[in-house]
């Protein structure tokens, strides 16, 4: 038993130090940038590193700003079922039927990713270099989030069907296992979207709606599977740790029939989509003279600060992994 809360400690250190999962949210954003058209292209990689990296920032911030947590999901089976016509799409009018803080108590993803393009758009207008990285990197976690179904789900993590770690399990078990060796991320290109709030309301109906085979699936596997192998011993940043064994993994991602690297590949190609959005309806400025340039000391200074918190803090919220 001493052994095993040990592993369980370790385990809990590791997602918070490599904590979709931090992997998955750094490789959306990283392919999204090769789905972009000419005109944004070559800035986008000139600043790939900063904008993989950066991708993690909201999830850091859970560490500093109480306000963070709701931005990630929304509990949409708190309003009833499918397709949860009882929760108006617009926010005031959201706000009007709910109140503001009965909202923000069930998540808020949907409306704040709207938030964030309107900034991304502001920042390409104005061709502030710190602000199209902040929200270019922002938004992609986001965005990312609201397509993963427990993210959609008040039963996050399975606390309400003795399930508990499935939402790291299905977010960053599978993709840091699958993702570099299995996962096919030969997408297409980014598209423009003429009606953004809709499309992203539809990914997160999506997400809810796989919500029920996520934890389903997992409890019938369990089932059947035999339990000296469903956890293993792993290295994971240089500490041996307890987690869902190699094989019960690919186990869960045959039988979800590719769920994860399907949302995996919509997230990225969202991502891009909004990213190229925001951009037309600036006005597509030229962002040759931006490309490969850093941000400004003060806009360092501010991340800096964030990854000090994370270091030091407990998160805001729901914890998940």
């Amino acid at each position: 038993m001493k052994h095993f809360l040990l592993s369980l400690l370790l385990l809990l250190h590791a997602a918070k130090a490599d904590s979709w999962g931090f992997f998955a949210h750094q490789k959306i954003n990283y392919y999204g940038v090769f789905l972009l058209p000419p005109g944004m292209i070559g800035f986008y990689k000139s600043q790939i590193a900063f904008l993989s990296s950066h991708a993690v920032d909201p999830d850091k911030r859970r560490y500093a700003v109480p306000a963070e947590a709701p931005r990630h999901y929304i509990d949409l089976d708190h309003y009833g079922t499918l397709p949860y016509d009882s929760l108006p799409r617009r926010w005031d009018d959201a706000v009007a039927k709910f109140t503001e803080d009965s909202l923000l108590a069930h998540g808020i993803v949907p409306w704040h990713i709207q938030v964030i393009q309107g900034r991304l758009t502001r920042a390409f207008r104005e061709k502030n270099l710190a602000g199209i990285l902040k929200y270019s990197a922002e938004i992609g976690h986001y965005i990312g989030d609201a397509h993963v179904p427990l993210h959609a789900s008040s039963n996050h993590n399975g606390q309400k069907t003795n399930q508990v770690g499935i939402h790291g399990f299905w977010e960053s078990r599978v993709p840091e296992l699958l993702a570099e060796t299995t996962f096919d991320f030969f997408i297409g290109k980014a598209e423009y979207l003429s009606q953004p709030a809709q499309y992203i309301w539809q990914r997160v109906l999506e997400s809810a709606a796989a919500a029920d085979t996520v934890l389903l699936y997992e409890q019938q596997l369990t089932a059947r599977f035999p339990a000296n192998r469903k956890y293993a011993f792993e290295e994971r940043n240089g500490v041996v740790v307890r987690q869902y064994s190699a094989a019960y993994t690919r186990a869960y991602n045959e039988l979800l029939n590719g769920m994860v690297e399907r949302r995996m590949r919509l997230s990225i190609l969202s991502v891009a989509s909004f990213w190229y959005t925001a951009w037309v309806d600036a006005g597509q400025p030229d962002l040759a003279g931006l490309a490969g340039r850093q941000p400004d000391a003060a806009a360092i200074k501010e991340l800096d600060m964030l990854n000090e918190a994370w270091k030091k803090g407990k998160p805001n919220g729901r914890v998940c992994d």
